[in-house]
């Protein structure tokens, strides 16, 4: 009598198991690479996207970090909820790069790298990851809309506050919306010295910090995090007071020229000692609770 054999189910799971990194990787370089070149050519040599190489490099190294710190294990996520997230991304991600629509295109593209991820790790894993996920979308460009929405706001009340400054010191100056007026000068306040590019970079620089000093003290972390944003906006308005007062000093060519972009950098220095003497200054309140208890 002839036996056969019946065949063997995990054969036939493994295989495909041990090809889904492989195709997860084609598939992916085959989205992000040409939308990453696009992002990179077009907005990351500006002044506003400046900081994405800073985001892609210092969060690269958190994701990392993290991937071999987890306890969380790599577990297939459910399929009713992975492919439907992804069949979605790479729907508006289809039509955003037919229309030419970058920055949707661009988180198009990186919803559709989490969802891919999800089905291949799982939630567990996916959790255990939340900051780096969340610090590298900084280095994608928001939506005009966005931008211009938050911009104008933020750039008319940095400029009052500017003006209402200098003036109480003597200054001869005036404002008219985002335009200054000192002296025989008129200075825009644009949207790169005091938009929501500069602002977002900032706060993610310093959540950085506080999330590598506080990530297992979630008090810490919330009122150390809750700083960040009016840390971001007065380093901002630092800047603007800078260029004012080099423009009324120097001339306007000294505050268009090297010194405006130095400012730039100045910012992002002024934004971190804040926050680390902020940071400094709480944690020497909570050891003086804790000796006095």
């Amino acid at each position: 009598m002839l036996l056969v054999k019946p065949p063997q189910p995990g054969i036939a799971v493994e295989r495909p198991l041990a090809w889904a990194p492989a195709i997860f990787i084609l598939g992916m370089a085959a989205i992000f690479l040409p939308t990453m070149y696009d992002v990179a050519r077009l907005t990351w040599t500006t002044e506003q996207g400046g900081h994405a190489p800073i985001i892609v490099a210092t969060g690269g190294w958190v994701l990392w970090r993290e991937l071999q710190t987890t306890e969380a294990r790599a577990r297939p996520g459910a399929l009713w909820i992975g492919l439907p997230l992804l069949g979605l991304a790479l729907l508006v991600y289809v039509v955003a790069r037919i229309t030419g629509i970058l920055e949707l295109e661009a988180f198009a593209m990186y919803g559709a790298i989490i969802s891919a991820f999800y089905l291949m790790v799982g939630g567990a894993l996916l959790r255990s990851l939340w900051f780096p996920i969340l610090y590298l979308a900084v280095a994608l460009p928001p939506p005009d809309q966005v931008v211009t929405f938050v911009t104008q706001p933020l750039k008319i009340g940095i400029s009052q506050w500017s003006v209402s400054l200098l003036h109480m010191l003597g200054y001869p100056i005036a404002s008219s919306g985002v335009t200054i007026q000192i002296a025989n000068y008129q200075l825009l306040v644009a949207a790169a010295c005091a938009g929501l590019n500069s602002i977002i970079s900032l706060s993610a620089i310093c959540l950085f910090y506080v999330y590598l000093r506080h990530k297992s003290d979630w008090v810490s972390f919330l009122t150390v995090a809750a700083l960040v944003v009016p840390v971001a906006i007065f380093s901002n308005l630092v800047r603007v007071l800078t260029l004012i007062l080099v423009t009324y000093y120097l001339g306007e060519a000294a505050g268009q020229g090297f010194i405006h972009d130095f400012a730039g950098l100045t910012v992002f220095l002024v934004a971190l000692l804040t926050i680390f003497g902020a940071d400094a200054l709480f944690a020497g309140l909570r050891e003086q609770r804790r000796a006095k208890a």
